[in-house]
């Protein structure tokens, strides 16, 4: 699979994700855990949303002018192969995480300056380490 375009890359701030309450995710991706997997941040742009979990990242992509159209893609923390992290800067304000994975795709995710890079990172280790 080459790289998916989840309309979370971008850097205009406005589309930068930032935290959102874990009870503000869409109820929806509920039903997409497993046993024991838990929610453990998420995080969202104007309508799109990234849920970080104990076991993989969930993708929210709305789609259209509605928003009815909804892909949700699962992306296993069991598969990434390395991942890395650009903190925020004076003039760059945002901060950028990039997973790559074992079929070739790579996201990146861009993140408003306020939201805590570096426990996202490690939570990340923790998990696929």
């Amino acid at each position: 699979m080459a790289n998916i375009s989840t309309g979370i890359i971008g850097d205009a701030n406005i589309a930068n994700l930032k935290e959102i309450e874990l009870n503000a995710v869409r109820q929806e991706v509920q039903m997409f855990l497993v046993e024991g997997e838990d929610i453990i941040a998420a995080f969202q742009t104007v309508r799109d949303q990234v849920v970080f979990t104990t076991k993989r990242i969930i993708v929210v992509n709305v789609q259209g002018i509605t928003g009815k159209k909804v892909s949700y893609i699962s992306y296993p923390y069991a598969k990434v192969l390395y991942f890395g992290v650009e903190t925020a800067g004076v003039m760059d304000i945002d901060s950028e995480l990039i997973l790559s994975f074992a079929d070739g795709t790579k996201l990146q995710f861009d993140f408003k300056a306020k939201v805590d890079i570096k426990k996202i990172c490690a939570t990340i280790s923790h998990y696929i380490l």
